[in-house]
């Protein structure tokens, strides 16, 4: 039988481009809520701390266990290692294995990005104050984890994962540096590939393979004061809420635009961690940009930092970070550097002379209490002395494409006149698909997937749909190259239509 997988979107004519959307943004795995201390009840609308991000439900993880040492990830089409390298590898050490690795029969493997990476962080983990108390951010059902080696004298959290994506500029003193994700703590963090000392930095290394083209942005300035990514099928506020905020005013100022009817939208949020960080521009960044790490399509409110310099916010995600001893445990909540990651180095150690640096990078995940006193840390916290703000900045998100069937930026209906079934794009293609069509009224539609002898491989879609255009999102694995077709036919009552296209699997 064909391992595949999709997903079928609703299509607004302003919302995606004709192949559809290719990052879809994989849910933090969130399920409970919380308050600035604790699981509470979901909150009503216009209660505090509504909206926050275990009450949106994204795509959903979706995983498959390909029986063979790899993982196929059903949503973004990315193929992963399923284990782990038997040592941790130094930053030359991982580009090595990645060139020369065959696992599966393929040898196309590589180092994932920052943002295919951070596709497989799961926000159901907590970091407790040992490796017994603790739960990782991964699905440790479908991908080995393992914590830092206390006996050779790693911390239990040491479970760094690099990237690909180096950093453009440098942190600490002058640091070349890379992007990892620590799956012990759920955060992102730019780590220098030399310690202090002199020795080489080691990572974790999980290889993924396939679907390039994931976590690349398609931004679109709607000219309406929205910036719409086509690619994610968001709409974010192309400005931010121009002052910092804590978590809970946060929540609460997403609400009162809504009540606003802020640029003409009443869905408004604040994004969960992986939607944020899927908006960061790796390739920017104070240092060698001048700017914040995000497109220049968006507006950014200028910050003066705790060193008196001009530098850019942290701004604040709705899903709460689990970290700490269990009286604290609920008490921080996750953001995203789009300025520098700033902490103060005590150097030398014990001297109590304390530098302000860029410690984690442009673009590095970390938490802030959700409440509190920015002064009561004046050197920051931990160990590189992450500086805390706590009141951070808000950027609103909804999805984009949800105010009706085939709404255009007018607000006039663009219900399609002609059954019609597009090319898939891209093609050839591997693993991953987008297929679009558009229905003229409401009927029976059913999507199949053939081979060349016309066998049936897959039914992708049979159900009754409301006119509108689709864009499904089809993933083919465990099938050899070749030639295949899929063919639609919709049925409402008075007419019946079929099409058939053409398209081909290069594995």
């Amino acid at each position: 039988m064909l391992a595949a997988a999709c997903q079928v979107f609703f299509f607004c004519s302003i919302s995606f481009p004709a192949f559809g959307q290719t990052y879809p943004v994989i849910d933090t795995g969130q399920s409970q809520c919380f308050d600035t201390l604790q699981v509470i009840p979901f909150p009503q609308p216009g209660a505090p701390f509504y909206g926050q991000d275990a009450q949106t439900q994204g795509v959903q993880p979706d995983y498959q266990d390909n029986g063979d040492g790899t993982v196929t990830d059903l949503n973004t089409g990315l193929m992963w290692q399923q284990n782990l390298m038997d040592d941790k590898f130094t930053y030359d050490q991982a580009h090595a294995a990645a060139d020369t690795v065959t696992l599966a029969g393929y040898n196309d493997w590589r180092l994932p990005t920052i943002k295919e990476l951070y596709s497989l962080i799961d926000f159901r983990g907590v970091t407790g104050t040992s490796a017994s108390t603790s739960t990782p951010f991964i699905d440790t059902g479908m991908f080995e984890f393992r914590y830092g080696d206390e006996t050779s004298g790693e911390r239990f959290i040491d479970a760094q994962y690099i990237s690909a994506t180096d950093y453009v500029g440098t942190t600490m003193s002058g640091d070349f540096t890379v992007f990892g994700v620590n799956f012990a703590d759920g955060r992102i963090k730019g780590y220098g590939t030399t310690m202090p000392g002199g020795t080489e930095k080691t990572f974790e290394v999980r290889l993924v393979r396939s679907n390039s083209s994931y976590g690349i942005n398609h931004f679109i300035d709607n000219g309406d004061g929205t910036v719409t990514d086509q690619a994610t099928g968001l709409m974010w506020g192309k400005d931010d809420c121009g002052t910092g905020l804590n978590w809970p005013e946060a929540l609460a100022w997403v609400q009162q635009k809504n009540q606003e009817n802020y640029l003409g939208h009443n869905d408004w949020r604040l994004p969960n961690a992986k939607e944020l960080q899927s908006i960061v521009d790796y390739s920017r960044s104070p240092q060698t940009s001048n700017s914040p790490a995000i497109d220049p399509a968006f507006s950014v409110t200028a910050i003066t930092d705790e060193g008196g310099n001009t530098n850019y916010p942290f701004y604040w995600a709705s899903t709460t970070h689990g970290d700490g001893p269990p009286q604290v445990m609920h008490t921080k909540a996750v953001y995203l550097a789009f300025g520098e990651a700033l902490g103060f180095m005590e150097i030398p150690p014990n001297s109590g002379n304390y530098i302000l640096m860029d410690v984690h990078g442009a673009g590095a995940q970390r938490s802030d209490p959700k409440v509190g006193n920015p002064d009561n840390f004046p050197h920051g916290f931990g160990p590189q002395g992450d500086v805390i703000r706590i009141y951070n900045f808000v950027r609103p998100v909804r999805p984009a494409g949800t105010t009706g069937i085939g709404d255009d930026p007018s607000g006039a209906s663009v219900v399609p006149h002609d059954f019609q079934l597009e090319q898939n794009y891209p093609n050839p293609f591997n693993p991953a698909t987008t297929i679009r069509f558009d229905l003229p009224a409401e009927g029976e539609v059913v999507l199949t997937i053939l081979n060349i002898l016309g066998q049936e491989l897959d039914v992708a879609i049979h159900e009754r749909l409301p006119a509108g255009s689709y864009s499904l999102n089809w993933v083919a694995e465990n099938l050899p190259s070749g030639v295949y077709f899929y063919r639609l036919t919709h049925d409402d009552g008075i007419e019946f239509h079929t099409a058939v296209k053409k398209m081909i699997l290069l594995q």
